[in-house]
Order: C-alpha cells, then structure tokens, then sequence
C-alpha cells in the first residue's frame, strides 16, 4: 500500500501538470510497484506474457479463463491508440467527461497492459482523469474503498460489456452504469461528511458525532436504540449523552427507562 499512496500524493500534489501520456502512466506503474520484489522486473513496463483472466473455485482449482486480455503483441498499439483517443475526446469535449473516463476504465482493464497491478493502476488514473477534468473533489473521499465494498457487482459490469466487445455492437452500458452508480456514491459519502461537519463542527468523540447523526435521522432516540446502533457499552453511551445534554447539542425527555433524546 505504501506504493499506492506515494503515487496518489503525487497526483493530488500536482494533477495540473502530469500530462496524459503512455510514459507518464508507465512512470506512476513503477512507483505503485516500487516496494514489490516480485514485481521488479515488470513494473513500468507493458506486460511480456498472456495475462487472461481466470477464474478459481474454493480449493484453488482453475476453472477455465473467464476474459481474453489483449496479447502482449497488440498491447502497445492498442494503448497508444486508448490514450490518444482520450486525450483528444476530453479536450474536443463533445462527450461527457464522465463517459470518456469509463470508456478508458474498461477498455484499459480488458487490455490488461501490465503483467500485475492492472485494477489498482486503473483506478489511479480514474483519479487522475477526473481530476484534469474538474472534480477536484476526488481527493476527499474514496473510490477505491466503493469499489472494494461492491467488487462483486464490479467484476459483473466488466464481464458483460467485455464480453460485448467481440461482437458487432459493443455494449458500454453495464460498465457505464455501474461507473456513473459508483460516482455517485463518493460524491453522496462526501456531502454528507461535509453536512456533518458543518452541523457538528466542535471537535465531538466519534460516537457523540454518531448519536447526533442517528437523532437527526429518526428525530428522537432512546440509549437502548443508541447501543443496538453502534454495539457501544451502556455506560459509554449514557456518558456521551450527559456531554451532549451539557453542551446543549440533546434535550432529554422524560425519566428512567422512558428517556429519550431529541436535537
């Protein structure tokens, strides 16, 4: 991991000035792989033998190859042509930047171009595209965290419009919504991480933030609700809430065990 955030630094350091080109990609690859041994001969290069796409059972067992990646002959031609393609669309701008960078994203993985390291260099430069593009927002919350979290619905968008490629009409579509989908929801983690500082900007423990955020939702809460919430001790929990009650952040209602909390 320390690779990947050496390169990520980079990018939001200085996105502005990294241009889009084969060398440059081929420099951020050398710098994710920097600290792996097994990696040292391939890393910054195009890969130099098939790396199709298997599938395995539980026990380990091939259970045959589930996506032909582009050979190790056709490689260079075929990212040379995905990178000026891109370029030139994002700067002509008659596509949605959005779409451009899926384009890229699934065209690139089905290539395959490095002989490791492809699924996390592809969402490096997701990054890097977005950001030369005009989300500057990208650096403040994680892409690669969704995507980790939805890798099953991930690796079945590429699959089906992959597959499509070897047909006559190529099908962008599962791959697009799954992207777009995925967008969103950085964008949505974002926006409430801002809401909730701006509704809660003193320095709160992390469960006070949570008690605020759970009666802002339900409008009222009771400290048997809090602990089925966030699995806290009781003791823990009615200590947060006397702060929060002195703070004036909670108004407690009624006595005992018919207590509850409201903003």
């Amino acid at each position: 991991m320390a690779g990947y955030a050496e390169v990520m630094e980079i990018l939001f350091n200085s996105w502005e000035t990294i241009p889009i080109t084969e060398n440059y990609l081929k420099q951020l690859h050398s710098i994710l792989l920097k600290y792996s041994d097994k990696d040292e001969r391939h890393r910054g290069n195009y890969k130099s033998i098939e790396n199709h796409i298997e599938a395995f059972n539980q026990e380990g067992k091939s259970l045959g190859i589930i996506l032909e990646t582009a050979s190790t002959f056709d490689t260079p031609l075929l990212m040379e042509s995905l990178i000026i393609w891109t370029r030139n669309a994002i700067e002509e701008k008659q596509i949605h930047p959005l779409i451009i960078i899926g384009i890229f994203v699934v065209q690139f993985l089905a290539i395959h171009p490095f002989q490791d390291g492809n699924g996390r260099i592809s969402r490096i430069v997701t990054t890097w595209l977005l950001l030369k593009t005009g989300y500057t927002y990208v650096p403040y919350s994680s892409l690669e965290t969704i995507i980790e979290e939805n890798k099953e619905s991930y690796y079945l968008a590429l699959r089906q419009t992959q597959k499509s490629f070897k047909t006559d009409s190529p099908n962008y579509t599962p791959w697009l919504l799954f992207f777009l989908r995925s967008l969103k929801r950085q964008k949505d983690r974002l926006e409430k991480k801002l809401e909730r500082e701006l509704i809660f900007p003193m320095a709160f423990p992390e469960l006070s933030v949570k008690i605020l955020e759970l009666v802002k939702e339900q409008g009222r809460i009771t400290t048997r609700e809090i602990e089925d919430y966030t699995s806290e001790s009781r003791s823990t929990i009615k200590a947060r809430l006397n702060e929060l009650c002195q703070q004036k952040q909670l108004t407690r209602h009624g006595k005992g065990r018919s207590t509850w909390y409201s903003l």
